[in-house]
């Protein structure tokens, strides 16, 4: 059994980690949802520089480490004048990393979307934008939803990217207590607790919005 001594006697460091953990993965989630969007459109945009661009970037930050885009930005930046905290430089490497894996998923639903929408919407008078926006978008997400949430829960997993800046995230804190305590089962037991508390609600909800969205088709 854990030792809940530790809990309780650590428990502002944990509720201080906590708290952080989560919001990064707030900023982290919206802003690679965001970028990821945006890339999958130039994928697929009958524009060839966009393509290029989106490409490029999807394949470099695929196949490339999350703790090399964040020891680049904490480190390298500062060499230009750019300089980041921890939290800063954490939480975009994760979005700068997820947004790459959602854009591909987003890729795959609207390249499922059949064609002949798309045509029918230029047709119509529609821009391309428009009909992106209108009429592909909104039916390739819905079609994503699984991929989008495992990728979701895998950047509240990532964020631990963090402890590395010291920015103060969970697994930082973990280590502050456990560096004090001399004690690391029970103290990493109660962090992996707290993450559950984050990604099992996150997995529900993206199964509920998953039978729910099923059920209206």
């Amino acid at each position: 059994m854990p030792d809940f001594s530790i809990l309780n006697e650590n428990w502002d460091m944990y509720i201080k980690g906590f708290f952080i953990t989560i919001y990064t993965s707030l900023i982290g989630l919206i802003g690679s949802f965001i970028l990821g969007t945006i890339l999958a459109i130039f994928r697929i945009a009958p524009f060839k520089p966009f393509n290029w661009i989106g490409t490029i970037y999807i394949e470099f930050f695929r196949n490339i480490p999350l703790l090399i885009i964040a020891f680049f930005l904490f480190t390298a930046l500062p060499t230009i004048n750019m300089q980041l905290d921890g939290f800063q430089a954490g939480t975009l490497a994760l979005i700068i990393y997820t947004s790459a894996f959602i854009a591909e998923a987003i890729r795959a639903g609207i390249l499922s979307i059949p064609k002949g929408q798309t045509e029918a919407a230029r047709s119509s008078g529609l821009t391309y934008t428009q009909t992106m926006r209108y009429i592909i978008l909104p039916q390739a997400i819905k079609i994503v939803i699984p991929p989008l949430g495992n990728q979701f829960i895998n950047l509240v997993k990532n964020s631990s990217i963090l402890t590395i800046l010291a920015a103060g995230d969970l697994m930082y804190q973990a280590d502050l207590i456990s560096t004090r305590t001399f004690v690391t089962f029970d103290v990493y037991i109660f962090v992996a607790i707290f993450y559950l508390v984050i990604t099992i609600p996150l997995s529900t909800g993206v199964n509920y919005l998953e039978k729910r969205l099923a059920r209206s088709n």
